[in-house]
């Protein structure tokens, strides 16, 4: 009897013991200190659920302290569609005090998107500065000068759904510095008047579709850089020069060539000249051996041929004698 009623006892230290381990009736107790009115078995049925109760009655705590009316099926619907529902609740206090309209629901889609919405909020309330990188534009003159701007940024509850981030801000940003410069005559105008650049910017509405309303830009920084027009003229004449060496060069090995080809010519003339002549004593030849021309037809060539020797010779000054051995070769 007395084994029974220890092991009986066990049972029930064992049940307690898992009842209380199951159910959080320490969370349950608070909840109800707070004023929640939450029921013991709806935190049963989140054990079962598989959702942590502590993630849905501390966040509901705070927005009955707060004076927010949620219910607890939203914030564990939030919970399951894997939202930070202790964020949104922050968010929705924060939103409260600044007197900002954010409902839970628009609070739940802004945190499901992946953006931070207490941040958004704070950041309604304190507005942001977003410094961009060293920009550098090229001005008409070719100066090419170097900025910096800030831009103070405010979150737009309204459209972080969807809206574009910080990164589209600044290459717009960059996009505006670049225009305001390049469209400068000279440099020294963006340098004597930099805010041209922020009424340029401000003027093209480049918070247009982003999560952010621009409140300011301010120029931070303006260097001059390089000469880009001087540089560009350099290359460019550079390169002309090598192209005119170039055709110059072309020309000139054309001219080589065809110089070449001429002395071939007459080399070739030469040949065939030399080969006519060599025909001559041939056909005197088989003149004389036709019996077409006499012996004293051929002394009297002969004797031409010597008269024209000698008055070539008298000509060019030398003696009759080589003229007619040249004539003869």
């Amino acid at each position: 009897m007395e084994l029974f009623s220890i092991f009986g006892l066990a049972l029930v230290i064992v049940f307690v013991l898992l009842f209380f381990n199951f159910i959080p009736v320490g969370l349950w107790i608070s909840a109800l200190a707070a004023g929640v009115n939450i029921r013991i078995w709806t935190l049963f049925a989140m054990r079962l659920r598989r959702v942590p109760p502590a993630r849905i009655v501390l966040p509901m705590i705070k927005a009955e302290k707060a004076g927010l009316e949620i219910t607890v099926d939203k914030l564990e619907a939030h919970y399951l569609a894997g939202g930070n529902v202790d964020r949104v609740i922050d968010a929705l206090i924060a939103a409260q005090r600044a007197e900002i309209n954010l409902t839970f629901e628009r609070a739940a889609a802004i945190d499901l998107a992946g953006r931070n919405v207490l941040e958004a909020v704070q950041m309604s309330v304190n507005p942001r500065v977003i410094e961009t990188p060293e920009i550098s534009a090229v001005a008409k003159d070719g100066i090419e000068l170097k900025a910096k701007a800030r831009v103070t940024v405010r979150a737009n509850i309204d459209r972080l759904v969807g809206g574009a981030g910080e990164a589209t801000i600044i290459a717009r940003v960059g996009e505006g510095i670049v225009t305001t410069v390049g469209s400068a005559e000279s440099h020294k105008d963006v340098l004597e008047n930099p805010d041209r650049i922020s009424q340029t910017v401000l003027e093209k509405g480049l918070d247009a579709g982003t999560a952010f309303e621009i409140l300011s830009i301010d120029i931070a920084d303006v260097d001059v850089g390089r000469n880009i027009g001087a540089k560009l003229q350099i290359d460019q004449a550079e390169a002309d020069k090598n192209i005119a060496q170039a055709k110059a060069s072309e020309r000139r090995f054309a001219a080589l060539a065809r110089e070449q080809e001429m002395k071939a010519m007459v080399q070739e003339m030469r040949a065939r000249v030399v080969e006519a002549e060599a025909e001559v004593p041939r056909a005197l030849a088989e003149a004389l051996r036709s019996g077409k021309i006499g012996v004293m037809d051929y002394y009297q060539l002969q004797n031409i041929q010597a008269d024209t020797a000698m008055r070539d010779a008298i000509g060019k000054g030398t003696r009759p004698s080589d003229s007619a051995d040249e004539l003869k070769k």
